[in-house]
């Protein structure tokens, strides 16, 4: 868990705000107590962790697929490469959604913007690159960082606006 107090106190903002806007569907499904707090979220979401991302195509179509993501500082982050549908949607329009759904007792859902595109070996990058390296260098080897320089990756921060969590084990 990376987040310091001060994030930790506005993801719980962002949490609770969320919940209070939710409609009385969502609100029946996800009541109080299956709710995670930004602790408990910020714990269960350590390492990789995959999210489904969906962006919006020029003709305002969803388009919808599997990232490696990172719950890093108490937003999601996540990579592709530079030239890939994703990155491209999210350059021209980046408003995106994302869940994070490992099974029918957890999942995670945001909503929001991503502000800028940064290179991976840009400071803006760092954690997220530290976070792809811990993650990938133990399962793949030392080559897995030259691959990454290789493949021109940029990173992308969800800048939420809404965050939902759902929980059967909290």
């Amino acid at each position: 868990m990376l987040e310091t107090p001060d994030e930790l106190g506005n993801l719980q903002q962002l949490l609770d705000r969320s919940a209070a806007g939710a409609g009385g569907h969502l609100r029946g499904i996800i009541t109080d107590e299956r709710r995670l707090s930004a602790a408990e979220l910020a714990g269960r979401l350590t390492g990789m962790r995959l999210l489904v991302v969906a962006t919006v195509t020029a003709d305002g179509r969803p388009l919808a697929g599997p990232v490696d993501g990172y719950f890093l500082h108490g937003s999601f982050w996540f990579s592709s490469a530079r030239d890939s549908v994703r990155m491209r949607h999210l350059a021209a329009r980046p408003a995106v959604s994302a869940t994070h759904l490992p099974g029918e007792e957890l999942a995670v859902t945001v909503h929001g913007r991503v502000d800028e595109l940064f290179d991976l070996r840009d400071p803006a990058g760092a954690g997220l690159r530290q976070a792809m390296l811990d993650h990938y260098v133990p399962r793949q080897g030392p080559q897995f960082e030259t691959w990454l320089d290789d493949l021109d990756a940029v990173g992308a921060r969800i800048a939420a606006e809404k965050m939902f969590t759902f929980s059967m084990n909290s």
